[in-house]
């Protein structure tokens, strides 16, 4: 699930990803990799709420798309079931997408 909050200065949307759902429910652990964040999985790990719904905050640039996916485990790659879109990767699946371009 996308939440997402346009700032006052219009040039920066703060981004809620989370999820609960498929491999999610019995995860360990779960990273936000992207291209906003070099697909590194160390960057951005979620945090497990008392529901068991992992998330994450995050800042991004306005004006743009983003491609993104979550790690689980370390070793399972799960798209989000709400993103904006869905793009090919060179890996023969597809990366979610958070569209900041406008608001």
């Amino acid at each position: 699930m996308l939440k997402k909050q346009f700032l006052a200065d219009k040039k920066t949307c703060k981004v809620t990803f989370s999820i609960d759902h498929g491999a999610a429910e019995a995860a360990k652990g779960i990273s936000l990799v992207g291209d906003f964040n070099d697909w590194n999985d160390e960057v951005d790990p979620m945090k497990r709420s008392k529901t068991g719904r992992f998330s994450t905050t995050v800042k991004l640039p306005c004006g743009e798309s983003y491609q993104f996916r979550y790690v689980i485990d370390g070793s399972i790659w799960e798209n989000d079931a709400d993103a904006d879109d869905y793009v090919p990767s060179p890996f023969g699946s597809d990366n979610s997408v958070v569209d900041v371009s406008t608001h």
